[in-house]
């Protein structure tokens, strides 16, 4: 039985992806890098120092810094997101989003955020719908990043559930291939090839549907219990 929704953020509810982009894109610049255009769909759901490795490979400088100072560089990136958000509302809620979480309140069910970004309580905040979630996974706190499953295995628990009692929402491959690794049900919103290994996927926020994703999630189920 569905009892809980797990949400990653960048892409999903809201589009603060072309904030982190937009950001990387000034530090890789800085660096002398120049990012090809895979690199869009590769920096997404990843964790900052995990997307920083893969900024500084992209220019072969991956072993021109030592730890401090590539915590420095993420942090200097961090500094110039954090100066492209300022100025995001509710207005950024990505459609369908509002209307997916007033049903899902409505219905009962736990939400929770399993997001690599750092940021997430201040874009929520300002989104104006921090309060509609159960807990937020502290990114600060895993030890491994997408596609590994330990944040959403974390959401999962904060939210008190069973892997087969929650949906977890996703528009990134590394971000369903985590889903899936943690014994989840996978929502991918985006490019159905690219997002294959997901249980159903939309082409945007704005398909989403509870009793759509509902219908799917028993089906899955069901199927399950059929083949044993």
């Amino acid at each position: 039985m569905l009892k809980g929704l797990l949400f990653d953020l960048d892409g999903v509810l809201t589009d603060s992806a072309k904030y982190h982009l937009a950001a990387w894109n000034q530090l890789a610049t800085s660096l002398q890098i120049k990012l090809p255009p895979a690199a869009n769909e590769q920096l997404r759901g990843r964790s900052r120092m995990d997307s920083l490795n893969l900024v500084l490979a992209y220019g072969d400088q991956q072993d021109h810094f030592t730890q401090a100072q590539k915590v420095a560089l993420a942090t200097r990136k961090n500094q110039l997101y954090q100066q492209l958000i300022q100025k995001m509302t509710a207005a950024d809620i990505l459609p369908g989003i509002s209307n997916l979480l007033a049903d899902a309140k409505a219905a009962g069910l736990k939400m929770v955020i399993a997001s690599a970004s750092q940021n997430a309580p201040t874009i929520l905040t300002q989104l104006g719908i921090l309060d509609q979630f159960d807990g937020i996974v502290d990114p600060a706190t895993l030890k491994h990043g997408k596609p590994d499953p330990e944040i959403y295995v974390r959401a999962q628990q904060q939210a008190h559930l069973a892997a087969n009692e929650v949906v977890a929402f996703e528009d990134a491959v590394v971000g369903v291939a985590a889903i899936k690794a943690a014994g989840q049900f996978a929502v991918g919103i985006g490019d159905a090839l690219a997002l294959h290994r997901a249980d159903y996927v939309v082409p945007s926020t704005a398909a989403l549907r509870l009793d759509k994703i509902k219908q799917a999630f028993n089906a899955k189920q069901e199927s399950r219990e059929t083949n044993g």
